[in-house]
């Protein structure tokens, strides 16, 4: 849908009531920057993350996935450089003590903007702030025992580069992949799950020849783009942005954002980064262990060139969930609707019996338990028919099937299909056939 005069409360508030996305710690006042996905943002959360994992790891041969641990020893961040420059510019209000990122708020000492809690402008000198969580290993609270909560996932794929290497000798270019949380403990979280102190990404570190990088660059940022288009992203609504080199990591060479039309402005919902050799570098550096890639048939050691397509996973939902949400009239009522893609939907397949009549219960149950051995389905018994259509509009769901009194007698039922409302009769026997060719 067009994001550009919507309110991002009315879908906020349709996916807590049906069941999508609830705020952190809620009863206790909620805990600023952390939210839970309920039982339908988890199937709509676990079918974006199954279906880039089988594009981008499973339907590959040079692919590699990994899970490493969330805590890592403390010399890994040291060594990337995180310990002491992954930091954010943090202004804090005079007045009232609100705190901000100064680039998030606009911050200048020439033109300081008004506060956005008591609107006043007098601000403290700003300072960096280091965003990575601390904690610490075991009894001991000296510095030895420090760690973190990873702030990216992409060390973790680094560290592991010598163990693949070893374990399956992949040919250059290879990648690794991995899907998992990261913490960040952003100074202002906002906007609902795009900025929050907690989340998921889906990651790439693909492995290439130094002379070969821009060829491979070229190649993600295309195959970015097919993954947005079939997850129901509209190019319309994506703008590439060449970070320049003031602005780019310090670890990069090449940096393209991908800035979707978010309702609060175009912001990044993925990156695609040229890491050059420094990951590597860096490792092979502190550890003392050589993370050169050794060519068996040229003899040539290298240490090879990264690029990386960053996906996060919480912006991709949001996304998602903006380009499906609808709102049209329908007998002069208000349908709202989330035309989600087929493969994605929580629901895929909604068997409703028209009344609660015992008869029609056991002949819905008989299809539901039919179908829910392929497809994500759900039994609906609860309301009018026309109730628990919006119902299930509201959720995503791309058809129903209601079994009514005729279907008793002519082995039939009524098959409605989401984005149209049109409905047709097909025989019970037909079913599975019919929905083999929707999916």
């Amino acid at each position: 849908m067009d994001t550009s005069n919507f309110s991002l409360d009315t879908l906020t508030s349709l996916l807590k009531r049906r069941g999508f996305i609830y705020q952190g710690s809620e009863i206790y006042g909620g805990l600023a920057g952390t939210w839970d996905y309920g039982p339908m943002g988890v199937l709509l959360k676990k079918n974006i993350q199954d279906l880039w994992w089988r594009r981008f790891v499973l339907g590959r041969e040079d692919m590699y996935g990994v899970d490493s641990a969330i805590l890592m020893n403390s010399k890994i961040w040291e060594a990337s450089g995180h310990a002491k420059g992954f930091a954010d510019p943090l202004v804090e209000c005079k007045k009232c003590h609100s705190q901000y990122r100064a680039d998030v708020i606009g911050y200048s000492a020439g033109n300081p903007p008004l506060c956005e809690s008591c609107g006043k402008k007098e601000w403290v000198e700003p300072q960096m702030f280091n965003m990575m969580f601390q904690t610490h290993i075991g009894a001991s609270k000296d510095s030895s025992a420090i760690s973190y909560l990873r702030p990216e996932t992409a060390q973790g794929m680094f560290v592991n580069f010598k163990n693949i290497i070893d374990s399956f000798h992949p040919k250059v270019p290879f990648g690794i992949a991995q899907i998992g949380k990261a913490f960040r403990n952003e100074i202002a979280p906002r906007d609902f799950i795009f900025r929050a102190r907690e989340f998921e990404q889906m990651e790439i570190e693909y492995f290439v020849r130094e002379k070969e990088w821009e060829k491979w660059f070229l190649y993600w940022r295309d195959q970015m783009h097919v993954w947005m288009k079939d997850i129901g992203i509209l190019r319309e609504h994506i703008k590439e942005e060449e970070i320049s080199k003031e602005d780019r990591a310090h670890y990069s060479k090449r940096t393209i954002d991908f800035n979707y039309k978010f309702p609060f402005g175009m912001k990044e919902l993925y990156g695609l980064a040229y890491r050059t050799d420094y990951d590597l570098t860096q490792h092979q550096n502190a550890a003392g262990v050589d993370l050169r890639y050794n060519d068996s048939e040229t003899n040539e050691k290298f240490i090879p060139h990264v690029i990386e397509p960053t996906f996060g996973l919480d912006r991709t939902i949001l996304a998602v969930l903006l380009e499906a949400y609808d709102e049209e009239d329908v007998e002069g009522e208000k349908r709202a609707v989330l035309r989600l893609p087929k493969n994605i939907a929580p629901v895929q397949i909604a068997i409703l019996p028209l009344s609660k009549k015992e008869e029609l219960m056991n002949g819905t149950r008989e299809i539901f338990d039919t179908l829910r051995k392929k497809y994500s389905c759900q039994y609906d018994e609860t309301q009018s028919i026309g109730k628990r259509y919006r119902r299930q509009d509201e959720i995503g769901t791309p058809f129903c099937i209601t079994y009514d009194f005729d279907s008793i007698n002519d082995k039939q039922v009524t098959v409605r299909e989401r984005d149209s409302m049109k409905q047709e009769r097909i025989a019970i026997s037909e079913l599975s056939a019919y929905f083999a060719k929707q999916f």
